[in-house]
């Protein structure tokens, strides 16, 4: 690591110095360039600063910078190598540029070539002003990408294994559920039937299995309220009046008489009288008391 470190200072101080001995090589003939166009003495001895220098902003900018500004940036590094390129190939055509003895103003013999020049070598300082705020002032506002950090990599990778596990695992079923003898119904004892006749005892039935409850789609209740669907019309009410338990009794008698025990069984009489399936229970219940007695006497 240190040894990375220090091939890239030596690098860097590499660069430097040869962009400063090539800097004063440019820095004599943009000197003499200046004195040729009416600059004074100071003003020719920073005319360089002038050129070389926003040069070396430019290209500074460039690695800060991103997208369009970048491309501004390498514009301006563009432009001005080239000018100052054209200007120091100038001074190696005109020797009288080295001693000064050129006529002012006068850097070529034809004159669009003079005037093209005069006006290439006067106007850099005025561009090195323009272009060196903007590229400033975009480097100031520049804002760098925020770099995605381990953290966020990693909580994102944890969500994707959390998801995929999720999806692996299998669907669990419950379990079934064991019939319980005491929750087993018993039957309704008829509390309007008062009976003193003994009961024949009947044999015990075993609970039946209950199958697995199998897990089902059930459908998703809707938001939205249900309208209501208006008052239940007067034809649709029952019109039959309200039976004693003495009627139905005497009702269930009437419609199993020729029935075989076998025969009378809840379901039957309530389809028979059309009761309530509580009310079947007792009038089966009874019914088969009242037969079993019956039989007894008859013996």
């Amino acid at each position: 690591m240190n040894l990375h470190r220090k091939g890239r200072a030596a690098l860097v101080l590499a660069l430097v110095a040869v962009v400063g001995m090539a800097f004063r090589v440019s820095w004599n003939a943009l000197r003499d360039i200046a004195g040729a166009v009416g600059a004074d003495g100071t003003a020719a001895m920073l005319y360089p600063f002038v050129v070389d220098g926003l040069m070396a902003l430019a290209l500074i900018a460039t690695l800060v910078l991103a997208d369009r500004d970048r491309t501004f940036a390498l514009r301006v590094l563009g432009a001005y190598t080239i000018a100052s390129l054209v200007l120091n190939y100038v001074h190696g055509l005109v020797p009288e540029l080295h001693g000064r003895t050129v006529d002012w103003g006068r850097l070529a013999d034809w004159d669009p070539a003079n005037w093209a020049l005069v006006l290439l070598a006067t106007s850099l300082p005025v561009g090195s002003i323009y272009f060196g705020s903007d590229l400033v002032a975009k480097v100031l506002h520049h804002r760098p990408a925020p770099i995605p950090t381990m953290s966020a990599n990693a909580e994102e990778s944890s969500k994707t294994d959390t998801k995929r596990s999720t999806a692996d695992l299998p669907v669990s079923t419950p379990e079934p559920i064991t019939p319980n003898a005491a929750a087993l119904p018993r039957p309704v004892a008829v509390g309007f039937l008062k009976s003193n006749l003994p009961v024949k005892p009947s044999p015990s039935i075993a609970p039946a299995p209950v199958a697995s409850i199998e897990r089902r789609a059930v459908a998703a209740e809707s938001p939205r309220p249900r309208r209501a669907t208006g008052r239940v019309p007067a034809v649709a009410k029952s019109t039959r009046p309200k039976r004693t338990p003495d009627q139905l009794l005497a009702e269930a008698r009437e419609a199993t008489a020729k029935w075989p025990d076998k025969k009378v069984t809840a379901e039957g009489i309530r389809r028979a009288v059309r009761t309530s399936p509580v009310n079947a229970r007792a009038l089966r219940d009874a019914l088969l008391a009242e037969r079993a007695a019956t039989a007894v006497e008859v013996a």
